[in-house]
């Protein structure tokens, strides 16, 4: 090899080159950006409608229609799931994978503001939203106290909010469970029926004042000089001033018929920490960045925050995802020591210089790897971490095989140098081999489509960059260190006491274990394909998952309480769940979201919209819990509240890969609503009834009543009444009215929503319309109760869109103990027998859904890799047959890699088909070594059945020393608690046991049923 002797003869140039590398590779190390998890940018965009007053149906038709229109001509556009409720409509946008986020974005804020007149007048707000990874939040921070003052837990709140904001590494730091603060306009209906003053008045006056014009600018001399106008109001004072009309010749000003006055907001949102009173303030990193200096950043900024508190505010650092890389990345310094300890124990038969020669090449081939990550744009996350646990035991591979060369070329008595350069020639061709089929073992899982393969892609870019650094490192710098470190043997002749005993005991066993294959080929592959069949019947056994739960000790309560329930029956039965939770001796911190979701923590996990009848708790537990305990308390939650009187209690894990709604999803499809919720009530009961299922969940089992105010037209016509006016004025007594925002000066600029109302209490009652009078175009009030009967209603809670077609989505989780594939292949079976109304269909959401995306495409992905293998062998060994031999290993593996799976109680899931992918890249690599060296043995002139012997017992050492490496390294990951990375190592390390054992006599028995053509020994290269 040219590059091998360039490196050993310019040995200093090689060796400046690689200190600087090592020294590259520590700093890009400590300065690389670091996150939880990997960045994933999804083309997702939901358009947000609001629409007060609008009921499921207004909405379905003026606003939602319109937009699913237009948006679903436009290119590149996947599916749109719409919901609608009231005076709300949330369309979820998603574009086809390979589609640019950004632009995507444009097209669509483009389209919809195009749309924007055509749309009703008084459609409050229309957005467009962008969700993306980094905007969960790395920080949660409860202010907690039960005795302060709503406006001094405000005022920490905001102080807070303003110090975090000035930290460069945060962006979207928000306050949650603190209502807005209004400047509240309560209208007096009698003065204003006595003064005949319409409602529509006094607030056209209101907004009028509120215009802010600029004047523009004149010049005057030499300068410029801007025109200021009136401006906004700047105290309550000026807007108690406001004239809203004229009466017998004197200005009323609004004082004079209203009280204003600050305010706060209806509380929507309640939230408590561990039970007490507190509000939640919540920061993101922005992206790019790392975390573990975020934190330094942050952290003194919280503490010297919490110094200035008064004694009855405590601060309370809640969650802290800097933690969670901190401890991964420090769980990787000890995977790597106990992976160093165990490859140095491997090594003990090279001797104790050529052991040291291959453990230098560990942190270079890291370092190199580390830089070519960071070039490539992925950052420090738990799948590139795996990555780099994963190549530490294949990146000693080639430097195994290289130095084992070179020292059985030192014990045969050439020199230093001689051995050095001839054994790596020798090898060379076979290492480089080896890393390119174990590079493309890789590649599916470089190139998975969709969510998935953004989120698992860090963890394959890993390892190649790590193996192809390996190779570097192999090729140059081992071959240069063995030619100055190694020595000639003038001891025993065989090699060290531990080489000595290795052999010995490969001679005594394998050698007549293997004379037996070969005097019966034909039966021993036969016994090969037997085992290989019984482990493939296996794998319905083992079953199959997506992805895993996570392993963090934390975990989320939802509580539903009975339809339209208000926040204050939702508090109190929130209230007894928190009493049972503190009784949890590992319970850590407990975070209570009363009306909505927790804020965003965890990146497949979207925080909850406001509702009156939903309440959430963000659970932790100890950080030292393991998962088996975090499971048990999960399980004990779920059986002590399964039912639960009064409401519905749902105990969730956090889970992995992309969002999924629930694992079995079934989509009703159709138009009508009244049948769709007939077969979804019919549906839910045969979820219900398929074992293992648990929270089973029907949207629209019930209906929801609603007052409806039915307007005698013709009466309030002839009354000269308009039913806008009666619209507005029901609005402005039961919700009121935002006419514009109000910066508070004496607040350190402030904004206040200004809002006009009636006097009533914070959550209105029935009484409000009871007592409420409408204006006439003349000023004359009509009590509400001559111009409309009050009458309940019934009406859908919610409406839903698949793709512009009405559905609804029935859904249920797995219990503990039952498998995801078996519970959705049962729930599929009992849908086989159901027939459905003409016009009506049904699909299958949540896992099914998840796992035709995440392998969506991948087939193809896989007969490119296949052939570009047999491309690779076919370039390396010219023949098809050293080929097919090469390749015939890949079966052996799957036979350890099922019982593995099996053994330890695992699912075959997504990273468990990671991990044999990457095993079938491993075996062939080390099979490789033996085809190789046995083509050469019988150039060299060696009969057949002494080559296959002898390269059997040489290629034993090298290639059972590279499979205790591998072994080694992922030991440490095969015995975490991780779940989304311990099924890898454990399909690898039996996949790895099965192959090297079974391989070591079926591939040399093939290889003598079909022997491949090889150069005569007078054409034999000589190596």
């Amino acid at each position: 090899m040219k590059i091998s002797e360039y490196a050993v003869k310019n040995y200093q140039f090689t060796l400046i080159m690689f200190i600087m590398v090592a020294v590259l590779g520590v700093t890009t190390i400590l300065n690389m950006p670091r996150s939880e998890d990997p960045d994933i940018k999804a083309p997702n965009f939901p358009i947000v409608a609001v629409y007060p007053g609008a009921s499921p149906k207004d909405m379905e038709e003026l606003v939602v229609k319109p937009i699913e229109k237009k948006i679903y001509a436009l290119d590149d556009i996947k599916e749109i799931k719409t919901t609608i409720k009231d005076g709300l409509a949330v369309i979820a946008v998603e574009s086809k994978y390979a589609a640019n986020v950004d632009d995507k974005y444009q097209e669509l804020v483009r389209e919809v503001n195009a749309l924007r007149s055509s749309l009703p007048a008084d459609l409050f707000s229309l957005e467009v939203q962008k969700i993306s990874p980094t905007d969960v939040n790395v920080l949660q921070v409860g202010l907690v106290s039960m005795n302060a003052s709503r406006e001094k837990l405000q005022k920490a709140a905001e102080d807070l909010q303003e110090r975090l904001e000035k930290i460069p590494f945060l962006k979207n730091v928000e306050i949650a469970g603190m209502p807005g603060r209004l400047v509240r306009i309560d209208l007096d209906p009698a003065k204003l029926a006595q003064l005949r003053l319409p409602i529509g008045t006094v607030s056209n006056a209101i907004q009028s004042e509120l215009a802010n014009i600029p004047g523009g600018s004149i010049n005057q001399g030499t300068k410029s000089f801007n025109i200021k106008t009136s401006g906004n109001y700047e105290s309550l004072e000026e807007i108690k001033a406001t004239v809203v009309a004229s009466a017998g010749g004197k200005n009323v000003q609004l004082g004079d018929v209203a009280d204003v006055y600050f305010d706060y907001a209806p509380e929507t949102h309640i939230t408590r920490l561990n039970g007490y009173r507190s509000a939640f303030v919540v920061a993101a990193q922005k992206p790019g960045e790392n975390i573990s200096r975020t934190q330094e950043a942050y952290l003194p900024v919280i503490e010297d925050f919490k110094k200035t508190l008064p004694a009855n505010i405590d601060l309370k650092l809640s969650f802290d995802q800097a933690d969670n890389v901190n401890n991964r990345l420090s769980g990787l310094g000890t995977y790597f020591l106990i992976a160093i300890l165990l490859v140095s124990v491997t090594l003990l038969p090279l001797g104790l210089r050529a052991a040291t020669v291959v453990m230098i090449s560990i942190p270079l081939s890291l370092a190199i790897g580390i830089v070519i990550i960071n070039v490539l744009g992925f950052d420090l996350n738990q799948l590139s971490i795996v990555g780099l646990v994963v190549a530490l035991g294949l990146l000693v591979d080639d430097s195994i095989v290289v130095v084992e060369n070179i020292e059985r070329w030192l014990r045969d008595g050439h020199s230093r140098m001689n051995a050095t350069l001839m054994a790596t020639k020798q090898i060379g061709v076979a290492v480089i081999g080896c890393t390119a089929t174990l590079m493309i073992a890789f590649m599916p899982l470089l190139f998975l489509p969709e969510a998935s393969g953004d989120f698992i892609r860090s963890l394959p870019a890993a390892v190649i960059a790590c193996i192809i650094a390996s190779m570097v490192v192999a090729l140059t710098v081992v071959p240069f260190l063995s030619s100055r470190l190694l020595k000639s043997h003038a001891g025993h002749p065989e090699g060290n006491l531990f080489l000595r005993a290795f052999k010995r005991g490969i001679h005594k066993t394998y050698a007549p274990l293997l004379n037996v294959a070969l005097k019966h080929p034909v039966m021993t592959v036969l016994a090969a394909i037997l085992i290989f069949a019984g482990s493939m019947a296996l794998f319905p056994v083992v079953g199959f998952s997506l992805f895993p739960q996570s392993e963090k000790p934390q975990f989320l309560i939802n509580i539903v309480t009975p339809l339209q329930s208000n926040l204050a029956y939702t508090d109190s039965v929130t209230r007894k769940i928190e009493k049972e939770l503190a009784a949890v001796p590992e319970m850590r911190y407990f975070a209570t979201n009363v009306g909505k979701g927790n804020p965003r923590i965890y990146y497949n996990v979207i925080q909850q919209n406001e509702r009156s009848d939903f309440a959430e708790i963000f659970v932790q537990l100890d950080p030292g819990t393991g998962t088996d305990r975090k499971q048990a308390i999960v399980e004990s939650l779920r059986q002590k509240w399964t039912p639960y009187p009064g409401a519905k209690i749902e105990v969730k894990n956090f889970e992995q890969g992309p969002p999924v709604i629930a694992p079995v999803e079934v989509r009703l499809l159709g138009d009508n609503l009244d049948t769709l919720r007939r077969l979804a009530v019919d549906l839910e009961q045969m979820l219900n009834r398929t074992p293992g299922t648990i929270y089973v969940n029907n949207p629209v089992r019930n209906l929801k009543s609603d007052i409806k105010v039915d307007i005698n037209k013709e009466k309030a016509l002839s009354l000269g009444i308009p039913t806008v006016n009666i619209d507005r004025t029901v609005r402005l007594a039961v919700a009121g009215l935002t006419l514009g925002k109000f910066t508070n000066p004496d607040a350190g600029g402030d904004d206040y929503d200004i809002l006009l109302s009636v006097p009533r209490p914070m959550y209105p009652d029935f009484n409000v319309l009871k007592t409420l009078y409408i204006n006439n175009l003349e000023g004359t009030a009509v009590p509400l109760a001559q111009l409309a009967d009050f009458r309940l209603q019934t009406s859908p809670l919610t409406i839903n869109h698949y793709n512009k077609t009405r559905t609804v989505s029935v859904t249920a989780f797995v219990k503990k103990g039952y498998l995801t594939d078996r519970v959705v292949s049962d729930v599929q079976t009992r849908l086989e027998g159901y027939k459905l109304p003409a016009g009506y269909s049904f699909e299958m959401g949540g896992e099914v859904e998840s796992r035709q995306r995440s392998f969506g495409g991948f087939g193809s992905i896989i007969i490119v890799t296949v052939f570009l293998f047999v491309a690779v062998l076919v370039l390396e060994f010219k023949t098809f047959k050293s080929t097919l031999i090469v390749l015939s290993v890949i079966p052996l593996g799957i036979v350890g890699a099922v019982l593995s799976l099996l053994i330890t109680g695992n699912t075959l899931s997504f990273v468990a088909v990671v991990g044999m992918i990457a095993l079938a890249g491993i075996e062939v690599k080390n099979t490789i070594l033996l085809v190789d060296f046995t083509n050469q043995l019988r150039q060299e002139g060696m009969s057949l059945d002494e080559a296959i012997r002898e390269a059997g017992e040489v290629r034993f050492l090298p290639i059972i020393l590279t499979t205790l490496t591998a072994i080694g390294g992922l030991i440490p990951i095969a015995i975490s608690t991780n779940p989304l990375i311990s099924p890898l190592a454990i399909v690898m390390i039996g996949g790895l046991i099965s192959s090297t054992l079974l391989s070591r006599v079926v591939t040399p028995v093939i290889y003598k049923l079909m022997p491949p053509a090889v150069a005569a020994p007078d054409q034999a290269t000589g190596m």
